[in-house]
């Protein structure tokens, strides 16, 4: 994973979790809602990124 990539999806996390706090403090369910399903993907992406680095570690450690 690049650091952009890192970067990009932290962002995107932190975007969520200032959306939900806000939603939280504000009573707006749905924009609390929204915040939370920003973080959950940024996650996701987070994870599906890190899967495809062990991928790429298990293919060097056999060819190398």
């Amino acid at each position: 994973m690049s650091f952009t990539d890192k970067a990009r999806n932290k962002a995107e996390e932190l975007k969520g979790e200032a959306k939900e706090r806000y939603g939280d403090a504000t009573d707006d369910e749905r924009l609390q809602a929204e915040g939370e399903r920003d973080k959950t993907a940024s996650k996701a992406k987070q994870a599906g990124e890190h899967v495809k680095d062990a991928g790429r570690d298990v293919r060097d450690a056999f060819r190398g």
